[in-house]
């Protein structure tokens, strides 16, 4: 009986495939210390990944963030997207308190990308994530990090609270007219003068509004950019600390997760510690101010809107596009252009409808004797302004009809107190200019 005999043929093994690998490294502030400490953190994960034979560098992911308590920090969530991509098999990181100190956080993204196939490796608890008991000591490990988050904030809570009952001003980062170092606050003697020049404008009866427009078009930058409004004018000048004096703890944390800052309505006691630094207001310059503030905040009580008018939403400006809101103008309220009140005329040269126009023009157009509310509302579609002083009212059924009204002459419409206002704004004027 014949052999069978049968050659064997050996196969070449698969190669296998390189495992993608990233890294994330993170540091706690802005201390030039702590960004050379990040430098040194990338340049050790690139080389290590980049010297391990079996893994392809898929790159460190890296975040400067003032806390590992948050899920918003961006170099974070550009390696979760790849993660989520299929790009990256496993990543690298220090330890658990670099990746999250919110254990709730924590959980739920190893818990999702271990789902997606991606390991998690903790080099300093030299935890997989993706092994058996990886998860249950890490949850461990997570909830020591969160209690000491916590017992951290708490700490530095009591040091700014002890030091505000001594009167002590900290943690003043930045206020326009000064100079801000860690050690000392000094006069801007440029900015300073625009401090006092808006707390004199204010006092001779200028607007808000023509105030911060008036610093936009010159070109005063505010501290790190942003444009100037009305209401930044306003808490400039309600500001106690352009007199040298200062109300501690107006504002706190409301926790050491979402550290969002809270007004302090009674919650924690406030410190008002007068001399903490020097002013650039003097005493009674600040009185008047507040006096005037004052004085239109019960105006604007005095004439409280309703809180939605039967004219919101309704009139459009032609020219950039935006409704109309109501504004008051010394007790005397009207309808403007968002972007005008807000940019000036240079940004739109919507012109003002005062109310009472724009009641009785509504109701001839309507054809009443009067205005109606339910009648305006159920029959007008909107309310267009082609040019100054003219309306077109769009009715539902779509007809139209135009409406054209004439502007009281400026005698007629400047109250006494108004043209006193005018007078003292003109002669400081000239006072600046000289």
């Amino acid at each position: 009986m014949g052999r069978e005999v049968t050659r064997v043929e050996f196969r070449i093994p698969a190669q296998p495939k390189a495992r993608s690998v990233a890294a994330y490294a993170r540091v706690s502030s802005g201390k030039d210390a702590m960004l050379h400490s990040l430098s040194a953190q990338v340049s050790y994960y690139s080389n290590l990944i980049q010297g391990h034979p079996g893994w392809l560098y898929c790159g460190v992911y890296a975040d400067e963030a003032l806390t590992g308590t948050k899920d918003d920090r961006a170099g974070f969530q550009r390696l979760l997207t790849e993660c989520r991509a299929g790009n990256v098999d496993m990543v690298i990181t220090k330890s658990i308190s670099r990746f999250a100190r919110n254990t709730v956080t924590l959980l739920e993204t190893v818990r999702e990308l271990k789902g997606l196939g991606v390991d998690v490796y903790f080099e300093e608890q030299r935890i997989h994530i993706i092994c058996a008991d990886g998860e249950l000591m890490m949850t461990i490990l997570a909830s020591y990090a969160q209690e000491e988050s916590l017992s951290a904030s708490e700490n530095q809570k009591w040091r700014i609270r002890k030091a505000f009952e001594q009167g002590e001003l900290i943690q003043l980062r930045f206020l326009f007219g000064y100079r801000i170092t860690r050690d000392r606050i000094e006069i801007d003697p440029v900015n300073a003068d625009i401090v006092r020049e808006v707390f004199q404008r204010v006092i001779d009866g200028d607007t808000f509004g023509s105030i911060a427009r008036d610093l936009t078009e010159r070109g005063v930058d505010r501290e790190f950019g942003g444009e100037w409004t009305s209401s930044r004018i306003h808490d400039m000048v309600a500001n106690e600390k352009y007199m040298g004096n200062s109300l501690l703890q107006k504002k706190y944390r409301n926790n050491h997760l979402d550290k969002k800052l809270i007004p302090n309505q009674g919650a924690l006691p406030m410190y008002y510690a007068e001399g903490t630094h020097d002013a650039i207001i003097d005493a009674e310059a600040f009185r008047k101010a507040q006096k005037v503030l004052k004085r239109l905040d019960e105006e604007v009580s005095e004439h409280k809107p309703q809180e939605r008018s039967v004219f919101t939403g309704m009139i459009r400006c032609p020219l950039c596009g935006k409704n109309y809101k109501r504004v008051n103008n010394h007790g005397r309220w009207g309808y403007n252009c968002s972007t005008y009140q807000s940019k000036g005329k240079q940004a739109c040269s919507g012109k003002c409808i005062p109310e009472p126009v724009l009641i009785a023009e509504s109701a001839a157009a309507l054809g009443l004797p009067a205005f109606d509310e339910g009648i305006f509302s159920a029959r007008i579609e909107r309310i267009e302004v082609p040019e100054s002083n003219q309306l077109l009212f769009v009715f539902k059924d779509g007809h139209t009809v135009e409406r054209v009204w004439k502007d009281r002459s400026r005698a007629e419409s400047w109250t006494p107190e108004m043209k006193e206002t005018a007078r003292h704004r003109a002669l400081n004027q000239r006072r600046t200019s000289k």
